[in-house]
């Protein structure tokens, strides 16, 4: 069981043609009729709680510079700091969990790292090659594997219909548990357009001019936004009866309700408005670690029935 999120531009191009769904309210003055307001119904079903690692499987070429962007992004969700941070964005993920008194509070920490440069499934993987290579995280109940590919990597559906997914395996004996992954992967040289939004031109729908990357690099920023969509997406609805509104093999989740918001304002093909570094230009609405900045989706909160921004 897998879920799949569409590249950010085919939102912003269907919300052109179609009173959105993930925003609650709109500057844009074609439209004339407010849009229906997301509501995330819990299905009853088990949510991931408690202290849980993260382990990543680094697929194909990433720098050691790639490689702590997104290392340091994970280690920030657990370092508390004011907001606008990383950790308030993270926050609200708990506000799922907290309505329910008897689950544990949920702390991530990064746990166990592979790197794979060898290729050893090639250089194109399908979708059964993504759960093989999370398999070899060795996953257990408190644990959450992702799957990173690199530039050079080709995943089935990449940049056409997907983005990233989550979604869970059977292992153990008889197959009796199920293990929640991530899979994203760098789309710099394949669909920055697609999978790399807002810091990379879209090829279809308002042609606004690209943000500048916080870390420079506009593939792995970009893989920093799928990471955060899918991120709160796997705790909120790791089996697929969590939180969701719509279809359960085509959810709206806790960031996809909220698609393409960044910033207050934010309406199809504007992020909204966000934070800029004075000094290199670049776009921005959360702080972490060591100084890094990072520009994370908006996330539906469940008290307020709304997208929330950091900024």
């Amino acid at each position: 069981m897998s879920y799949s999120f569409l590249p950010l531009y085919i939102y912003v191009f269907l919300s052109l043609f179609f009173l959105p769904l993930t925003l609650s309210t709109t500057p844009r003055s074609l439209y004339l009729v407010s849009p229906s307001p997301v509501t995330l119904r819990y299905h009853s079903g088990t949510l991931l709680t408690g202290n849980l690692s993260v382990n990543l499987l680094w697929y194909g070429h990433f720098t050691p510079s790639q490689r702590s962007i997104l290392s340091d992004f994970l280690l920030s969700i657990s370092a508390p700091s004011p907001p606008p941070s990383v950790s308030s964005w993270f926050h609200t993920t708990s506000l799922y969990l907290s309505r329910n008194s008897s689950i544990l509070p949920l702390h991530l920490s990064l746990g166990r790292q592979i790197i794979d440069t060898t290729l050893s499934l090639n250089k194109s993987l399908s979708s059964s090659d993504l759960t093989t290579l999370a398999k070899r995280l060795t996953p257990h109940r408190n644990s959450i594997s992702v799957v990173l590919t690199g530039e050079d990597i080709t995943v089935d559906g990449f940049c056409m219909s997907r983005c990233g997914h989550h979604g869970s395996v059977p292992v153990g004996k008889h197959n009796r548990y199920r293990f929640p992954f991530i899979w994203v992967g760098n789309s710099v040289t394949q669909c920055p357009g697609e999978c790399a939004w807002p810091f990379h031109q879209p090829l279809y729908g308002p042609q606004t001019p690209p943000l500048i990357a916080p870390n420079g690099d506009a593939g792995t920023d970009g893989m920093i936004i799928n990471l955060a969509t899918l991120l709160p997406a796997v705790i909120t609805n790791p089996y697929g009866n969590g939180y969701f509104q719509g279809p359960s093999n085509a959810p709206l989740e806790a960031v996809t309700a909220c698609t393409g918001v960044f910033g207050t304002g934010a309406y199809p093909g504007n992020p909204g408005q966000v934070l800029i570094d004075g000094t290199s230009g670049a776009s921005y609405n959360a702080k972490g670690l060591g100084g890094r900045k990072y520009l994370l989706p908006a996330m539906w909160d469940p008290k307020t029935s709304q997208c929330t921004t950091l900024v």
